[in-house]
Parts: structure tokens; sequence; C-alpha cells
């Protein structure tokens, strides 16, 4: 149904956008400059609109042309970036589209993003854009007074269950340096300093995902364990390790067992039996989010910059 869709998300961003891509404008093309909807658009008139950025893409990856009978497509080789020299960049509005051309790089855009641009439309029907700008971040909320420094560790790739034999060893070195066992009394004291811990996705090794299971005949594996099951309880003996110090906030990544798509839910407390019996092991949804001595904390695992990435340059 159209519900389950994010044409929704995407017209509630716009029309929360708007008013600051407005404001910015203005800004910096005057208080004067013209701001348009789509639909009161005038060829050769120079003015600025506020749309959302979509990127056609003819490499981009769809599931109905996989399965289109039409068009018997071959199959395609994995590719590290899916951009072109025939992509099109469109900035829609909640009624219209239009094309742009000119002064704005599309390799560098990705679909989804708010912007103003600035230019006039031709008698071809497209938009010629001479600027573009885009909203800045928003006010920081004053960060409070420590008395004393206080850090929080990021980790994340922990790549538990692969083949690579030292990654345990570089593992436990970790703990024991965040656990105040390793180095001497002034790395300690440091270590002491760390009031919580983040493990932000990838817990497990990509090589722990055995994608051809589903499609194997059932005698072929009664007698086999996923790789995923000593993987994740190699990571509770770990955190178990950890959760007896300060706290640990888990937050599931790519190859962590939840499902696939974000957002993703927290990893569930039966897959730790040790350690989920400790209050401090907090199972994370990502994106994260968290108040740490009043600090605000907002993150991903990065698999938004990891698709950024493949779709841009």
């Amino acid at each position: 149904s159209f519900s389950r869709q994010y044409a929704h998300i995407y017209a509630a961003r716009l029309m929360q956008m708007r008013p600051l891509l407005s404001e910015k404008a203005q800004q910096k093309w005057g208080s004067d400059v013209l701001i348009r909807k789509l639909c009161d658009l005038q060829t050769g008139e120079q003015c600025c609109i506020v749309g959302t950025l979509f990127k056609r893409m003819g490499l981009q990856p769809s599931i109905l042309r996989e399965i289109s009978d039409e068009h018997n497509p071959l199959p395609q080789p994995a590719r590290a970036k899916y951009i072109s020299d025939t992509d099109e960049l469109i900035l829609e509005d909640e009624l219209q589209r239009i094309k742009l051309e000119g002064k704005i790089d599309r390799d560098k855009c990705v679909t989804g993003s708010v912007i103003a641009i600035y230019g006039a439309e031709r008698n071809d029907g497209k938009f010629t854009v001479e600027d573009f700008c885009m909203a800045d971040l928003p006010p920081q909320t004053s960060r409070p007074a420590l008395s004393s420094d206080r850090f929080v560790l990021l980790a994340s790739g922990l790549g538990l269950g692969s083949s690579h034999a030292d990654s345990m060893l570089g593992l436990q070195l970790l703990v024991d340096m965040v656990t105040g066992q390793l180095g001497d009394q002034g790395e300690q004291s440091g270590a002491a300093t760390i009031s919580r811990v983040l493990l932000a996705g990838n817990l497990l090794s990509q090589s722990t995902q055995d994608k051809d299971a589903s499609s194997k005949p059932k005698y072929l594996t009664k007698k086999t364990q996923a790789g995923s099951v000593e993987a994740m309880r190699l990571l509770d003996k770990l955190l178990l390790q950890l959760v007896t110090s300060l706290p640990v906030d888990v937050i599931p990544g790519q190859y962590d067992p939840t499902n696939y798509t974000l957002p993703q839910q927290p990893l569930h407390r039966c897959m730790f039996p040790l350690s989920s019996v400790y209050p401090t092991l907090q199972l994370a949804s990502n994106p994260f989010q968290a108040n740490i001595d009043g600090v605000r904390f907002m993150g991903t695992s990065g698999q938004n910059v990891s698709d950024i990435q493949k779709y841009s340059r």
C-alpha cells in the first residue's frame, strides 16, 4: 500500500526544511529573491526553488528490472559504485518535478537531499542551475561543564568469526586496556576516564554470512552449525568482561543477526546469556541515540555512509 512507501517521509521532511532553506536562500542571494514552487515557474524568470533531489541512475540495482520477463536482463557484476555519465538530476516538490542542468555536480549529489537552487527554466522545460545552497547544521545545545575529563570509546568492525588468527588477540588487548588490566599506572588512569563504550556495528565478520544456507537441501545442513553461533558466543564472553567494569552499548550493523534494512532493531538479549544479566549492557537500535553525561550522541553503524559512497563520487 501507499502507506508503506517513503513518499510521506520525504514530503514531511521537505515541509520542515523549506522555511530553513528559504531563509538561507535570502541570506545568500538577497532578501528580494523570488522563491517559487515548481507549479508557479515561468520560463526565463530568475528564481529560487526548494525541493528534494532525485538522482536517476541506470546502474542502480532494481528488483523490478531483475524479475522482468519482458527485458530478460543478463546477470550484472557486483559494482563498487553505481554512478555513470548518463545519470540525471531531478528536483521535485509536493506536486511536480523538473530536470536540472548547469552549475551543480551530479556525481556529488544523492537522492533525498533537500536543497535550494537558483536559476531559471529554459524553453525545453529544464532548469538551469546557477547556484545552490543547503541547510546548515542545527544549533548545538550547550554542553555541561565537566569537573574532570571523561571519554566515550567508539569501536566497530570487530569482525568476530573471521579466519584471521590474530583477531582475538587484538580484541582481548582492547578489553584489557579498557578494564584497566593493561599498561602502566598512567595508562590505567587514562582508561579510568572512559565512562562508556559504544560498539557501533559489524561485530560479526562477513564470513559468518552463509547466503547459500537457505537454498541447500536439509540433509546437507542437518549436522552443520551457522558460523554466527560461535561468533555470538565469543562476543558474549567479551561483553561479559566489559560490562562488569563500565556501561556498554551494542549497536547492530550490516553483518549482525538482526533485520537487514534500517532502522535495525536491537540484538535480542537471549543471544547474550552471560552478559545480559548485567544492567550495564544496553542493546540499542541502529540508528542510535543516547544522552551520556549530559551530551547527546546520535549516529549509525555506517550503512548510510557506505551507500552514499556507492551513489556519489
